[in-house]
């Protein structure tokens, strides 16, 4: 594989966005066609989760592989560039996670996460998942 320029890079990287992803714009596709209703990105829940239903406490994260850290031990090795500032990035992501998720559980909130690739590979189960969750909650029409 031929080494990227840095303008690549910086061009792809500048690219990357935290709202309106691939995976979370999959789910809340197939939330809308079920009929659910959602608020996105709330500012006024801990943690900014990409979908939430504040008066029934019930958030969703859609979270990719890489910048979620899954199987980091393994990823990392492939690391090739500026490995020091990724492991230090993602390894702050990862703790993030954990902080977000035990204040929200501290609130009472359920706290529903997935791995963009579950989301991708069986978005019917996943979005099976947060409606059973919501159906449990009282979302009304379920």
């Amino acid at each position: 594989m031929a080494e990227r320029s840095e303008e690549t890079i910086h061009y792809t990287m500048s690219r990357i966005r935290g709202k309106n992803t691939g995976i979370e714009m999959a789910l809340r596709r197939e939330l809308t066609k079920r009929g659910i209703r959602y608020r996105c990105n709330s500012k006024y829940i801990y943690g900014h989760p990409d979908l939430s239903w504040k008066g029934l406490k019930v958030v969703v994260f859609c979270d990719s592989e890489f910048w979620h850290g899954k199987n980091f031990e393994t990823a990392r090795k492939s690391l090739k560039r500026h490995e020091e500032y990724w492991v230090k990035k993602i390894e702050r992501n990862r703790a993030r996670d954990a902080e977000v998720n035990a204040k929200l559980k501290e609130k009472g909130y359920t706290v529903l996460r997935y791995w963009g690739e579950r989301i991708v590979k069986d978005l019917p189960a996943v979005a099976d998942e947060v409606v059973a969750t919501l159906k449990e909650k009282g979302y009304p029409g379920l």
